[in-house]
């Protein structure tokens, strides 16, 4: 019987637990700035207004997206369409978004110089 010199099961799990990011990120779909300029008519009524504030559900300036790093803008409209984020407008309008449409959006402000409404 050949010794070896780790603990197969043991090496299997840890390859498993390092493969989970990767995997993860490969189910996003890549995100085409083109076609997100296309789908922004929904955000700009806000978020594409200098100094914009909304009264709903409280009064609050409406925070920039231009320039904002891409995947956390997915991750944010994510949890919006899951309601873990709460604010009843944007739960909506991602509710509408696919996963595709998200991973656009994203991709179309998470362009560096793109400017948006102030925070």
């Amino acid at each position: 019987m050949i010794k070896m010199p780790f603990h197969l099961p043991g090496v299997a799990a840890a390859l498993l637990v390092a493969a989970l990011p990767v995997h993860a990120l490969a189910q996003t779909p890549a995100g085409d700035a083109v076609a997100g300029a296309q789908k922004t008519q929904m955000c700009s009524g806000c978020h594409g207004i200098e100094g914009w504030r909304t009264a709903f559900p409280e009064v609050y300036q409406v925070p920039r997206i231009g320039g904002q790093n891409a995947p956390y803008i997915v991750k944010a409209l994510q949890e919006y369409k899951s309601g873990e984020r709460s604010h009843p407008s944007m739960r909506a309008i991602a509710a509408s978004l696919s996963d595709k449409d998200m991973a656009d959006l994203a991709a179309y402000y998470g362009q560096s110089g793109l400017k948006t409404a102030v925070k």
